[in-house]
This record gives structure tokens, sequence and C-alpha cells, in this order.
């Protein structure tokens, strides 16, 4: 399917498709849309961003569309699955985007709010629950709803769902589904061993369709580094969030304590400033996220529940206050800047028990992430890694931040 107009949507799908502006469907897209308006089972492989809500939404609508009005529904006829509430979120909203003309109910179904109403969106008898694991399982304990009448299983984000230890929940959730015959699709960015696991379990003869790009980060990113002691970080983060050309920051931490110690921190100082980890409330959270999208909050604290599959435009600068464990996580990270084809800046604070890690991420990147210096806040870096060439540095536009 090179466009669009090359499948045969009812003509209220295609009203919305126009609506959003889409034309060409994108790799995933064009291979998958097709195998799943067939009633395939689908193995889709690809990085956040590149159209995967949109590849299993407008097979389901058009399936939707295709039947009786009047028929009546055992329950939700499809369940999607997804790890995080703002990714959950981010989905229900695609839904209701591209079903714009379609009479189409979705509940959705979060943590960290209120039941209320969650519970009349499942009295109005939705043809899809979006759901977090821990929340579904709660509506499905307490009987507010159930999926024996299941027609389609979307697990979204798969790959985040193992990272986030969610596999235990996600077996309970597979033993509420009915024993009759349904449509499993699992969309996930990388496959690892226990994901391959699930889908031979779940899934009946898949089409596997893989257009992951190899790992890496993208090529518009400058990339540097700072060797800092602990106790510094602190004073560094405030310096460089100073600077003029910080205009849209994502600073990810490695633990949600620390997140809230660096958000005080700079909430303290004035700086404008929001923060995102799991044990914020989900308004919080909202609020957070909604604020830095549209500038209000040039500047967002984060852990890796922000690193994948949320859609953050502009974003100029990446700072990883705390090194992640692995290049991987790196790369989704730092990818978060320099998005369709912009220039953007990562930053990351080295500390001596860093070292290693860090060798092991440039190894992985093929090549030396330039070291900085900031006079009177960090470290000289000797003898970790070769120096890069002499000149001012990107961010701090000449100030007293420099490369070696």
């Amino acid at each position: 399917m090179n466009a669009f107009s090359d499948y045969p949507f009812d003509e209220r799908i295609r009203r919305a498709i126009d609506d959003l502006g889409f034309t060409k469907p994108t790799p995933i897209q064009s291979q998958t849309i097709e195998p799943i308006a067939e009633g395939r089972d689908v193995i889709g492989i690809a990085q956040t961003g590149t159209g995967k809500t949109a590849a299993f939404v407008l097979p389901m609508l058009h399936r939707h569309v295709q039947r009786d009005p009047d028929a009546e529904n055992e329950g939700p006829r499809i369940l999607i699955l997804s790890p995080t509430r703002e990714l959950a979120a981010q989905v229900e909203d695609s839904i209701r985007e591209l079903a714009a003309h379609v009479d189409f109910r979705v509940a959705l179904l979060l943590g960290g709010v209120p039941y209320g109403k969650q519970l009349q969106a499942l009295k109005d008898r939705p043809d899809a629950i979006v759901a977090t694991p821990g929340r579904l399982i709660d509506h499905l304990q307490q009987k507010n709803t159930h999926l024996r009448g299941l027609e389609v299983f979307i697990l979204d984000e798969a790959d985040r769902m193992l990272d986030m230890g969610f596999m235990p929940a996600i077996h309970q959730i597979i033993s509420f589904l009915g024993k009759g015959k349904r449509q499993t699709l699992m969309f996930s960015a990388t496959f690892p061993d226990p994901i391959a696991r699930l889908a031979a379990r779940l899934l009946n003869d898949p089409v596997r369709v893989d257009v992951s790009p190899p790992v890496r980060t993208p090529e518009k990113i400058r990339q540097g580094a700072f060797y800092i002691e602990k106790v510094r970080k602190p004073k560094l983060i405030r310096e460089l969030l100073s600077l003029p050309n910080m205009t849209s920051v994502m600073v990810f931490c490695g633990m949600k304590v620390e997140a809230d110690f660096i958000y005080d921190v700079l909430a303290s100082d004035g700086f404008k400033v929001g923060v995102l980890h799991s044990d914020r409330g989900q308004k919080e959270r909202t609020r957070a996220l909604e604020s830095f999208r549209n500038g209000e909050y040039p500047i967002l604290i984060a852990t890796d529940i922000a690193a994948r599959g949320l859609d953050i435009k502009d974003v100029s600068h990446v700072i990883n206050y705390d090194l992640p464990n692995n290049f991987e996580d790196y790369v989704h990270r730092v990818g978060r800047t320099a998005r369709a084809e912009a220039d953007g800046e990562a930053l990351s604070f080295v500390t001596p028990g860093d070292l290693l890690t860090f060798q092991k991420i440039e190894a992985e990147l093929g090549r030396p992430i330039e070291r900085f210096d900031f006079e009177g806040v960090t470290m000289p870096w000797t003898g970790s890694a070769p120096a890069a060439s002499p000149a001012a540095s990107p961010a701090a536009g000449g100030g007293r931040r420099g490369r070696r």
C-alpha cells in the first residue's frame, strides 16, 4: 500500500484521514494495515514515532463499520494494553481523531485517577478499552467489565511492558480472556526472548513485519559529556539551564526520588519546570507533559517513563542527569531531540562510577562523545577517552563551558 487512497476504507474513515492530513503511510502502516484488516495475527516491530497506533486503529475501524449496526456486544470487542498512562491516553486520542466520523465508543482505564468516569464509560458499553495493566485488572476483579467477548487483543509497546515488570500482570489479564477465537496484535520496538515466548503463546501463525532500523542516535544530535562528582550535579544543571539557548529541555533521572529532588531544586530557583514519573498523580503528570509541550514549562524532569513513545516535538536539548545503564536506553533518551530532521544536543553527566558504562555506550556508538568542561564545577577528563578538538561549546554559545 503506497498511499491511503490505495485501500478501500469507508468514506467516514477517509474523511478522518484527510482531516489529519495523512497521505502516504509509514512503512509499518503500509505492511500491516491489510493483514490486520483481513483478521490475521500480526507482530509489528518498529521504533516509536513511526505510526504504529494508526497501523492498528485504521483497520480496526474499517472492520467496525462493516459490522451489523444492530449487533449486540457481549462486552468490549477490542482491548489495547499500554505500559504507561501517557501512552494509553495518547492511543485514546488517536482513536478519537480517526473515529471522528464513526460511532465508536472507547473507555480509557488508567491508574492514578478516580473511578467515576471510568465506571460510566464501561456502563456505556464501549467497543474498545484502552488500559494500563494495573487498573484493568482492578476493574476485571471488581467485575466492572469482562473480556469474554473480546475479538481483538492488542499489546502496544510490548518491550516496555517487559522493561517495566508488567509480564505477570499481562499473564493475569490473559487468564480473563474468553476461550473463543480472537485476533492478537503485538507491537514492539524490540523483540527480546521473553516477548518472543509470549508471542508464541498468544499468536496464531502471525504475519511478522520488522521495519526497525539499527539502534543508533539521529545524525543531527550533537553529543557531549561532563565529568563530575555526584554532589556537584545540582550546581551544573542550574548553570546549564540558565544558558539562553536552553529553550526546551528534557532532563532524565535514573530514580523518581532524584527527579523530585532536581524538580525542587530548580523550582526553588525560579525555573519554570515540570516533573514526570510514575509516583506523581495523573493530573500532575498530564499537566507537566502538556505544559512542556505547549512551552509554558521549558524544562521537563523525567524518568525513563518519558524516553519512548510520547509525542513531544521541538526538544532542543536532552540532559542525562543520571547516565542510563545501557546503550539502548541512551539512544531512546537522546532521540527525544533532533527529531524530524531538526538539530539538537544531548549532554550527559558522568561520575567516576559511571565511567565503565560511559565507555560501553561510546563503544556501541562507534565514536567518542565530546568531552566538555565547566569551569569551577566539573573535573578534568584524565585518560578516560580522547579529548575533543578545542572550540566553544554549542550549548554554551562560547560561555564558560568548552570542549577540551
